[in-house]
C-alpha cells in the first residue's frame, strides 16, 4: 500500500515531488523524499579565480516563500540584479552558514584544503539529515554527498550557489576600489585577458593568489 504524503507538507514541496527528474535525483542520492525539504544544499565561489576569496555557502532551505523558491536557479544563469535581490531576500528566510577563505589562506594552504576546511565547517554548524555538494569531489569528507551541476537540480545548491557569488561579486567590488587598476568589479577576480594584462603592467597586488600558475605570465614580470 503506498504511503501517503502528509498533509504537513507546503504545497511548493508536493509540487517538486511530482517533478520526475527530482525524484530520481533524489533516489541516485539515496535521500529519502520526506527529507527533500531540510537537507544542506552547498555550493562555492571564486574556486577558479586568481584573486580575492574563496565563498563556501551551505544552505537549508525551511520556510521559503513559494515566489522566492520559484525563483531559484543557478547564480550563473542570473543577471546581477535578480541575483542580489535573491541574496538577500534568501537570507531572511533560509538558514546557510558562509565560509570565507581569503588569498593568504589559500596560498598557505592551498585550495582543496580550503575547500575541505569549508565544507567540514558547513557540516558542523548546520543540522541537517544530508548534505549535498555541487561537484563530484566530497573532499573524502564522511557524509556529504556530490551532485554534478547540482546547482541546477537542486533548490538548496541553488540558494547557496547564489549566496556564495554574491558574497564573491560584493568582495571584488569593494576590492575594486582599493586595487583600480585591475577592473575587479568587471573580471570578479577571474583571469580575463585584460586583467592578466592589467597584472603584467602593475605586478600582483595583495589580494591576488600568488600560489597560481598563470599562463601566459613570466614570473619575472610580477614581482
Amino acid at each position: 500500500m503506498p504511503r501517503e504524503i502528509k498533509l504537513s507538507w507546503d504545497s511548493t514541496f508536493c509540487e517538486a515531488l511530482a517533478q520526475k527528474p527530482l525524484r530520481q535525483i533524489l533516489e541516485s542520492l539515496a535521500i529519502p523524499l520526506e527529507q527533500y525539504p531540510t537537507l544542506c544544499g552547498i555550493d562555492e565561489a571564486g574556486r577558479g579565480c586568481i584573486a580575492g576569496s574563496l565563498f563556501v555557502c551551505g544552505v537549508i532551505l525551511k520556510n521559503l516563500p513559494k515566489n522566492l523558491e520559484s525563483a531559484l536557479r543557478d547564480s550563473k544563469t542570473l543577471s546581477q540584479k535578480k541575483r542580489d535581490f535573491l541574496a538577500n531576500s534568501l537570507q531572511d528566510y533560509v538558514e546557510f552558514k558562509l565560509v570565507k577563505k581569503d588569498a593568504k589562506a589559500i596560498d598557505t594552504k592551498g585550495l582543496s584544503l580550503c575547500l575541505q576546511e569549508s565544507l567540514q565547517e558547513i557540516l558542523n554548524t548546520l543540522n541537517a539529515p544530508f548534505y549535498v555538494f555541487d561537484g563530484n569531489c566530497n573532499f573524502k569528507i564522511p557524509h556529504l554527498k556530490t551532485l554534478v551541476k547540482g546547482d541546477s537540480k537542486l533548490r538548496a545548491i541553488s540558494a547557496a550557489s547564489i549566496i556564495a557569488k554574491h558574497a564573491k561579486d560584493t568582495e571584488m567590488q569593494e576590492m575594486a576600489h582599493l586595487y583600480p587598476h585591475y577592473d575587479f568589479a568587471r573580471n570578479k577576480g577571474y583571469g580575463t585577458k585584460a586583467h592578466i594584462k592589467a597584472i603584467t603592467q602593475f605586478g600582483l597586488c595583495p589580494i591576488h593568489r600568488k600560489s597560481y600558475q598563470i599562463k601566459s605570465l613570466n614570473s619575472a614580470t610580477l614581482f
